[in-house]
């Protein structure tokens, strides 16, 4: 349904534990589809489309945090008892962090997927790199080589392609700087909320690097990593991914394939 701010998909029981879903950058809710799928049979899920994404592309992205209070604003609105457990990928792993840091009370816990916490070494590069991307990143040999690079799987190409499109560039441009210098926020080393931090095996060393780090900064941090897969895993591995959604939402055991750091 449309609100006032941002667009929020919602699908399964009204009264049952909530799950906000938070997609990556250049995309939309549209990536977590076989999620949705398989987590609404008995858990309230809150998909919404991110700032300057999909659709809510007519509200410009403006910073991780102010994105963290719009979803805080979801939650507090749509979820029972103003609590959601909080998942998210790349740029929506950042927005959970955040999340956890600055918004405990509202969430339940946290998975952060693919995100980055450590000094880059030529940050310069990599806003210069983001620069030059944006004006082309809706041209279809681009789309194609991302999907590529993000090993979406086949039948799901068109899709990440149509998401991709509804992105705006200035967006798309904002994240991609924000994202090069991002830290962890200071009340993280307070919050009380449970965060689980996780990579694919074959990600950036950097994102891999960065596992260690946001779980000790976090007084309740763990990280897990998933061999043999990528940054977009749950398209990779979407049974995986929702073992692991279910397994942090129960407090049961997270699948064996997520691997202890060491």
């Amino acid at each position: 349904m449309a609100g006032m701010t941002i667009f929020v998909h919602e699908a399964g029981p009204a009264g049952a534990p909530a799950v906000v879903l938070l997609h990556a950058a250049g995309t939309s809710g549209w990536m977590w589809e076989k999620q949705v799928a398989a987590l609404s049979a008995d858990l309230r899920v809150l998909v919404p489309d991110l700032p300057g994404h999909g659709r809510s592309n007519t509200r410009e992205w403006v910073s991780f945090a102010d994105t963290a209070r719009l979803v805080a604003e979801v939650i507090a609105g749509r979820a029972p008892g103003g609590a959601a457990h909080v998942v998210g990928l790349s740029m929506g792993g950042y927005v959970a962090a955040h999340l956890a840091a600055t918004s405990p009370e509202a969430v339940g816990g946290a998975i952060v997927s693919g995100i980055n916490v450590l000094p880059f070494p030529h940050p310069g590069r990599l806003r210069l790199m983001g620069a030059l991307i944006a004006p082309v990143m809706k041209w279809g040999p681009v789309l194609r080589a991302n999907a590529r690079a993000l090993r979406v799987p086949e039948e799901d190409v068109a899709g990440y392609e149509e998401a991709a499109r509804a992105t705006t560039r200035q967006s798309f441009r904002r994240v991609s700087d924000e994202a090069v210098g991002f830290r962890l926020p200071g009340a993280a080393g307070t919050s009380p909320c449970p965060v689980l931090a996780v990579a694919g095996g074959e990600e950036h060393e950097l994102t891999r690097g960065s596992l260690a780090e946001i779980a000790a900064v976090f007084p309740h941090g763990e990280a897990r990593l998933v061999p043999g897969v990528g940054h977009g895993w749950s398209g990779e591995k979407p049974e995986l991914f929702t073992a692991m959604i279910r397994a942090r939402v129960s407090g049961g055991p997270l699948p064996e394939e997520l691997r202890p750091l060491g």
